[in-house]
């Protein structure tokens, strides 16, 4: 039964060049370009055959029989041919090493477009250096699979078979003894490759693993440094390197194994050749130069079976890279579920969850018959305890996930049909910690509508008060942030995504925990942008400061993965129920023990005509939505 690089222990295809499909689409454009390929290694490897050849006619014609006049021409085959050779070689690599770099940019590219479209689920169970190094290291194995490595193992087997028919014609006695040993040799690397694959597909586990913990401890430098970590982060490095270099050493420990048994094998064919040879030339039937170009072409014979031993690991490690590359493709993208197919082109923003259950884990139930329905135009809150759903709730508005049982409804229309680029084009997001890009302060705000004009940038500068704070640097809003912006404070970061946002102007918006970080003068700072931000839209806010949601529309108590309580400030203020509990112990119960019945503090009480009246005045106050 065949096996090598591409074959398993059964003779089937070895999982990796299932991986050819997928690489297919960016093979197809090239189709000439490899066939050119080709055809220069044919006429490189039969040009390399012209000295070997060239050796009997030297020494039997030229120097025994002294026929001098055969010399130059023969001088002249051979210069001939090595020249073509030297450019063929270098045709060659040019062609195929350059178009297999090309390739893999184009993979890169391609790899990286996939994995951005792919559900949240997916960055939930992979790590971010793994997915790094998918796109930036597995696909590397296509420079061996289809660049000078690949076509340089073939050219070696057309050698090798153009060499075999001449020893054939030389001596039949020790071609059969020389390929005898040869097969020997294929079956040893056969059982080799079954033990030096599954190290290469082990390695690139490592290597991931690796490097997504490298790239934690690269982001999370200020939590290591903050709790003196350095030495622990240190140590679980250390240990996934070492791994690594473990398993580079098995690797390498089986190839020189291979390298070993290839040097004594020759050197024992060499052996049996010298003394067969050297019997048949005292014989009478064997010329000294047909014996010498003899051992010239035993050369070439020999060169690609001992080839596999280099190249032959160098393709394994390919395959397994490809493999996962090929893992990664054949993850279906959210926006490519054939249920999605109804087009949003405008959203009026109302929000329906009907009997809505979810759970991460078919096992642990997150969310239970959650019903609710946020109106167009108004503000839900959505409050309980950590962990009791509020996030989940969130990303199911989001579109992150769908429900198990139950809908999701968007103006009346299953969130589970709708096309997700159409619905998340009207969608604006705020959160706790405020992502921004390692670049211009203009840069990261004009991320939500790059097509954005000046004016209309500096507006949502101006409304979310980034202004105040950008004018003041030398470079305005050029200024780099750093990578996740650390140059800027809390508050600022949060009045970029603010603007952000702003900009965006979205149908629906999401605050999650937009202030919960902040201390009382950044929010402060930011309240105003936040009102602005809130008008015309149907918002929903996650807040542990239940000072900030006193105004929602209806606020949602949610426990355990249900909603427990619904209903305004006053409404459930006065119930005295799980709200007034959260209510009464975030602001204190002292203050409260020294009023007479009925009577409330300023804070805690609920919105009385006249406060009403002032809250709608300042929000009259500010500019229309319509205006940016």
């Amino acid at each position: 039964m065949k096996s090598g690089p591409g074959l398993d222990g059964t003779g089937r295809k070895s999982k990796g060049f299932r991986a050819l499909p997928e690489i297919w689409p960016l093979l197809r454009p090239r189709r000439a370009l490899l066939f050119l390929g080709f055809g220069l290694m044919v006429i490189n490897r039969v040009c390399g055959l012209v000295l070997p050849a060239s050796t009997k006619y030297l020494i039997d014609n030229v120097i025994s029989k002294r026929q001098i006049h055969l010399l130059y021409p023969l001088v002249g085959v051979v210069l001939s041919a090595t020249l073509i050779q030297a450019i063929t070689s270098y045709s060659l690599t040019q062609t195929l090493s350059k178009a297999a770099q090309r390739l893999i940019t184009e993979l890169r590219i391609r790899v990286q477009e996939h994995i951005g479209r792919l559900p949240v689920a997916y960055y939930d169970s992979n790590k971010t250096g793994m997915l790094v190094s998918r796109i930036m290291s597995d696909v590397e194995g296509i420079r061996n699979l289809l660049g000078t490595g690949l076509v340089e193992f073939a050219g070696g087997i057309l050698t090798a078979v153009i060499a075999f028919v001449l020893l054939f014609r030389i001596s039949v006695l020790m071609t059969s003894i020389a390929f005898g040993l040869l097969l020997l040799f294929i079956f040893v690397l056969r059982r080799a490759f079954k033990v030096i694959r599954p190290i290469f597909r082990e390695r690139t586990k490592i290597n991931a693993a690796v490097t997504g913990r490298l790239t934690e401890s690269l982001g999370g430098v200020r939590v290591i440094k903050g709790y003196h970590a350095e030495e622990r982060e240190h140590t679980v490095f250390a240990e996934g390197v070492y791994r690594l270099l473990n398993n580079v050493l098995r690797s390498l420990t089986a190839t020189s194994l291979l390298s070993l048994s290839a040097a004594a094998l020759m050197g024992f064919i060499g052996a049996i050749v010298m003394l067969i040879g050297a019997r048949e030339i005292l014989a009478g039937q064997l010329t000294l130069g047909s014996f010498f170009s003899y051992t010239a072409f035993l050369g070439y014979l020999a060169a690609p079976i001992f080839q596999i031993a280099a190249v032959g690991t160098q393709i394994t490690e390919a395959i397994a890279g490809l493999e996962r590359t090929r893992e990664v493709l054949s993850e279906q993208p959210e926006d490519e579920d054939p249920r999605r197919g109804v087009t949003l082109d405008e959203i009026g923003g109302e929000v329906i969850f009907e009997d809505v259950t979810f759970a991460y884990d078919p096992a642990k139930t997150v969310l239970h018959d959650v019903s609710f329905i946020a109106r167009p135009v108004t503000v839900t809150a959505l409050v309980g305890s950590s962990g009791s759903g509020k996030s989940t709730i969130i990303g199911l508005v989001s579109a992150f996930h769908n429900p198990q049982s139950g809908k999701v409804l968007i103006d009346g229309v299953d969130l589970a049909t709708v096309r997700l680029d159409s619905y998340r084009q009207h969608l604006g997001v705020v959160l706790q910690e405020s992502f921004l890009f390692d670049g211009t302060i203009r840069e990261n705000v004009a991320f939500s509508k790059p097509e954005a004009r000046d004016e209309e940038i500096l507006r949502a500068c101006a409304i979310a008060r980034v202004d105040e704070f950008a004018e003041t640097f030398p470079d305005k809003y050029e200024t780099i942030i750093g990578e996740r912006g650390v140059k800027l404070s809390g508050g600022q970061r949060q009045r970029v995504s603010i603007a952000r946002a702003i900009l965006a102007d979205p149908a629906i918006l999401i605050l999650d925990e937009a202030t919960s970080s902040l201390d009382s003068e950044s929010e402060a700072l930011i309240q105003h942008g936040l009102q602005y931000l809130m008008q015309g839209r149907t918002t929903f806010v996650i807040a542990h400061r239940l000072s900030t949601i006193r105004r929602a529309d209806q606020i949602l108590v949610v426990e355990a993965g249900r909603i427990v309580e619904r209903g305004t400030h006053e409404s459930l203020y006065a119930l005295q129920g799980r709200y007034w509990d959260l209510y009464t112990k975030q602001h204190g119960l002292q203050s409260n023990l020294f009023l007479a019945p009925g009577e409330t503090t300023s804070e805690d009480a609920p919105l009385t005509d006249a406060k009403r009246t002032a809250n709608e005045s300042d929000d009259e106050a500010l500019p229309a939505r319509t205006e940016l």
